[in-house]
């Protein structure tokens, strides 16, 4: 995005603030010119999400880009998957995906993930301040989650799976929100 942003404005300075998911679509706010010096003080904000997951499959990179690692049935009623979004508002401990934008050493975890290195992530808090499941259409859920930053709604989806003893991954992901800057405004 910053790269197309940069040929088509032909501005050189240009940050954006808060990296998105390839698979995710919405609000990603960017900067240029003098206000790319600001767009680190704009990641702070909490964000908001639409996230659809599908149960019974669990992914190795948590979303729909991976590959399968494993697939269970699906007996989870609409009460027990909002019992188990319920489990994760507050303050957790996520661990983070090992395909994700997190650097070691200077290099993306998800290249390192790519050429089949042994990829580790530690533990992070994250705070989750509400999540609303808006739909159930077996194997598929979808609900809105508006959270702090940091978080990985990938990890969410498959930490689900694992509460529901059924596996997850996410299929579809946007964000909705960053801060006061909305996709309705955008």
């Amino acid at each position: 995005v910053v790269s197309v942003v940069r040929k088509f404005s032909r501005v050189k300075r240009v940050g954006h603030a808060g990296t998105l998911d390839p698979l995710a679509t919405g609000v990603l706010l960017v900067c240029l010119g003098q206000a790319a010096g600001v767009a680190e003080y704009l990641t702070d904000h909490d964000k908001k999400y639409r996230a659809r997951v599908r149960l019974g499959i669990e992914m190795d990179t948590y979303d729909a880009t991976g590959a399968v690692v494993a697939q269970r049935e699906v007996t989870a009623t609409r009460e027990q998957i909002e019992t188990a979004l319920r489990g994760f508002i507050g303050k957790i401990s996520q661990q983070p995906p090992a395909y994700s934008a997190i650097k070691q050493k200077g290099v993306p975890l998800y290249k390192l993930a790519r050429q089949g290195k042994e990829v580790e992530t530690a533990p992070r808090a994250v705070e989750i301040f509400s999540i609303e499941l808006r739909a159930v259409e077996p194997p598929d859920v979808e609900f809105d989650v508006h959270c702090g930053k940091g978080t990985y709604i990938r990890s969410l989806a498959h930490d689900l799976g694992e509460t529901l003893g059924c596996g997850a991954h996410l299929t579809a992901l946007t964000r909705t929100a960053s801060g006061h800057f909305t996709l309705d405004d955008a």
